[in-house]
């Protein structure tokens, strides 16, 4: 998308221009989360792998997840991942 823009080319006192649009694509889940299981108290790492890098959301039902001692989120290029701190049983 950065690369819009009218382009010149310019030969001596003559130019022609012309517009270019770019189309972004959909980003889509080349690698989906996938189920994980973890002991109670330990650390659980859920990630998945987009097409392009974006920013992701992270929800446990309809709760938005914050960032916190509890949950850390990374996003490196295209993986977004989540990681679960101290796990408990309602954490399931």
């Amino acid at each position: 998308e950065s690369d819009a823009g009218d382009y010149t080319c310019v030969c001596g006192d003559k130019q022609s221009t012309a517009s270019l649009a770019v189309h972004a694509l959909p980003v889509v889940f080349m690698e989906e989360l996938k189920n994980e299981e973890g002991q109670e108290g330990a650390s659980v790492s859920l990630y998945c792998e987009l097409s392009k890098a974006a920013p992701v959301q992270w929800k446990v039902g309809s709760e938005v997840l914050k960032a916190s001692d509890k949950y850390e989120m990374r996003q490196p290029g295209t993986t977004a991942e989540l990681i679960i701190h101290d796990l408990e049983v309602e954490d399931a």
